[in-house]
């Protein structure tokens, strides 16, 4: 489950909101499952047919960190993870480019067992996105914080989170202030890179 929560995170990382603190001990009576003290994403690829009919470089490095640990008598897992890095988006054919660079913390809150063999899971994204031309002008930034809550269901293993899959999910809670949210990327992009 890990992995689906992290390409949720990913995935709304444009709605994701001021940076939050991360307590660097685990809380009594947690047994840490997985921890990754740092990780490090980089690549850069061409794409073409990007958003339609550009042709486009994307550049991304992204550094963070990610815990798994079970808490209270249930063992149910927790996930907490930071992402700290940019994706950039450069039109071959005019050599305008555009970067995104964000400061996120995703963190469970409470993980509950339902008792039908799902888990309703509480998580925070908090951080910071700003999107910038290549001039460096800023073009969109991103604040607050979004909270969501998920259904999972949990594959008859409630504290082995490794075959959870995600039902539904729906935000309870969205403090932001400038919002990405609601915007077309792919009209951005074509505004912002031809």
């Amino acid at each position: 489950m890990h992995a689906v929560r992290r390409l949720l995170a990913i995935a709304l990382i444009s709605a994701l909101s001021a940076l939050g603190v991360i307590a660097s001990a685990v809380p009594a009576g947690a047994r840490v499952i997985d921890h990754e003290p740092r990780f490090h994403d980089f690549d850069s690829q061409v794409i073409e047919d990007f958003c339609g009919d550009l042709t486009v470089r994307v550049d991304f490095d992204v550094v963070g960190m990610f815990m798994d640990n079970s808490h209270g008598r249930d063992g149910l897992v927790y996930f907490i993870e930071t992402h700290h890095g940019f994706v950039s988006y450069t039109n071959l054919a005019n050599g305008e480019s555009v970067t995104v660079t964000f400061n996120n913390v995703d963190k469970d809150l409470k993980v509950t067992d339902n008792g039908d063999g799902t888990l309703t899971v509480v998580q925070t994204h908090n951080g910071v996105t700003t999107v910038r031309a290549s001039t460096g002008k800023l073009r969109l930034k991103d604040t607050g914080t979004l909270r969501i809550e998920l259904l999972v269901d949990a594959s008859g293993t409630p504290t082995d989170p490794s075959d959870d899959e995600v039902l539904e999910e729906r935000v309870v809670k969205e403090q932001t202030g400038l919002t990405l949210e609601g915007r077309d990327f792919c009209d951005d992009i074509h505004q912002f890179i031809g």
